[in-house]
């Protein structure tokens, strides 16, 4: 059987990045979903500032919005600035945000923010993937091949 091809999307500029979810979860599939942001967010977002690693993304009332994700206030913001942490709702297809629905509460699974970045068009993204968490086992597990990697790496290099 054919593995599916990895979807790709247009990454101009990443901004922040949840590197440990690869390592907490198994990702089965990815999207791409637009932020609604404030004036004052997308400036500190150009200026490089932003974090998801402790955040998620959750269904509600048939829209779907990324929690506590922090993306500082903007230092020349006055009493416009924004609250840093503050629900952010994701613009989706009603066929994706359906998709998201029926995965959470029928399968047990978690939306997780793997990435926010500015496209070629100027435009902020969010990179949104289905997930299953790991048991401590697996993490073990996924541990142990990466150092076979960078074992396997070091003799190449040496002898090959």
């Amino acid at each position: 059987m054919v593995k599916p091809r990895v979807q790709e999307f247009d990454k101009q500029k990443i901004v922040a990045e949840n590197r440990r979810a690869r390592y907490d979860y198994y990702l089965e599939e990815k999207f791409e979903a637009g932020i609604m942001l404030t004036g004052t967010e997308v400036k500190s977002l150009r200026f490089g500032s932003g974090a998801i690693a402790e955040s998620y993304a959750e269904v509600k009332d048939d829209e779907v919005w990324l929690i506590n994700a922090n993306i500082p206030e903007w230092s020349h913001g006055n009493r416009h600035n924004h609250s840093p942490t503050r629900p952010r709702k994701l613009l989706l297809n009603r066929r994706e945000i359906n998709k998201f629905y029926g995965a959470v509460n029928r399968k047990g699974m978690t939306i997780v923010p793997l990435s926010i970045y500015f496209n070629g068009k100027g435009r902020a993204k969010l990179e949104l993937a289905l997930a299953k968490g790991k048991k401590a086992p697996d993490k073990r597990q996924t541990q142990k091949d990466r150092d076979w990697k960078r074992q396997q790496g070091r003799l190449m290099r040496e002898h090959g």
